[in-house]
């Protein structure tokens, strides 16, 4: 069974300013070979150099929204992506704003650009509709334009199962790769052999969806609905349910709540208020796991692996990246 990596990387996890250990909220998917980069804020091209992550293999960012935290590591990106041989264009994706930034950094910094950035003004709905996946907009509900990103691969074909098809009198070779890709083929007699005939049910792809800098609204949970993964912003103590809905923030019960209310596989909070120190933090995680028993406090740099075999949520150490970082495989 051919297994295609889905690999999340945390990046930053601190809301406003960064911190010692904490840098500015950030996150990397990695499909395929292809990277997908989720906020871009002060401390983002050191946690790509620490996890050894490829800045030329970027091809897509999205941005939740204008504020400095979210967006000002973008320039050193760009800047950097000049570095080395690019041929692809790099897309960039968020509120309108942010074009606007874009061009006015390359302008005021004097930027040397030698690749083509193609800027995508984002509204609420599908922005990616690509062969393997999709990518949504999530309104979210901010104190400027924000949205939330959900990832979503389309399901996949089943198992292919090469004894059915000999026995089916198909040859190897050419006609194997059409069956597994759903095109029906003659075998040596002219009979037509359908790819059900030789494949499993279909799998499901996975989600990965990145929530954060929104109050609380329920009907978020709808949309990251059935996720393998949710990161989501726990900005706030449970309490301080006031301060979040002044600041347009939520606390990390109401993060839970959208994670129980979801039926997301695995539930990791991020974007902490640099009010609580390390310590202090571990108090909101057991206030979110009264709510979802399994709600993960993540770390600058934790790695989410989510494979397409079947299993329980385990926790491991990463051996190949140096130093080590905590790596999570999440099974269906």
């Amino acid at each position: 069974m051919l297994l295609m990596n889905f690999e999340v990387f945390v990046l930053g996890t601190s809301g406003m300013m960064p911190l010692p250990g904490r840098f500015l909220t950030s996150a990397m998917l990695r499909r395929e070979g292809e990277l997908f980069l989720f906020d871009c804020g002060e401390g983002t091209q050191v946690s790509l150099k620490q996890l050894n992550l490829k800045w030329k293999k970027i091809n897509r960012i999205f941005i939740s929204h204008m504020h400095a935290d979210h967006v000002t590591g973008l320039p050193g990106i760009l800047m950097l992506s000049a570095q080395v041989d690019r041929d692809e264009p790099l897309y960039i994706y968020g509120p309108k704003k942010l074009g606007e930034y874009i061009d006015s950094s390359r302008k005021i910094l004097d930027m040397y650009i030698n690749y083509e950035i193609i800027f995508k003004e984002v509204n609420e709905g599908i922005i990616i509709d690509e062969e393997g996946y999709t990518v949504e907009a999530v309104k979210l509900d901010h104190t400027k334009p924000c949205f939330g990103y959900v990832f979503k691969e389309k399901n996949r074909p089943g198992e292919f199962y090469p004894e059915k098809a000999i026995e089916l009198g198909v040859a190897k070779g050419p006609k194997f790769g059409r069956l597994q890709k759903g095109f029906e083929v003659e075998n040596e007699n002219g009979d037509i052999i359908k790819p059900s005939q030789v494949m499993g049910e279909e799998r499901r792809g996975r989600t990965f969806s990145y929530i954060t800098d929104t109050m609380y609204i329920p009907s978020i949970a709808q949309k990251v609905k059935d996720s393998d993964l949710l990161l989501c912003e726990g900005m706030f103590e449970e309490g301080l349910e006031d301060t979040a809905r002044d600041k347009k923030h939520m606390t990390v019960t109401q993060a839970a709540t959208i994670a129980k209310d979801a039926n997301v596989k695995t539930f990791g909070l991020l974007h902490y208020s640099p009010r609580y120190s390390d310590f202090e933090l571990r108090a909101l995680k057991e206030q979110a796991r009264k709510i979802y028993p399994g709600t993960i406090l993540t770390k600058d740099r934790m790695i989410f692996e989510i494979p397409n075999d079947d299993a329980n949520v385990i926790v491991t150490k990463e051996k190949s990246y140096r130093p080590r970082y905590e790596r999570i495989i999440i099974r269906s």
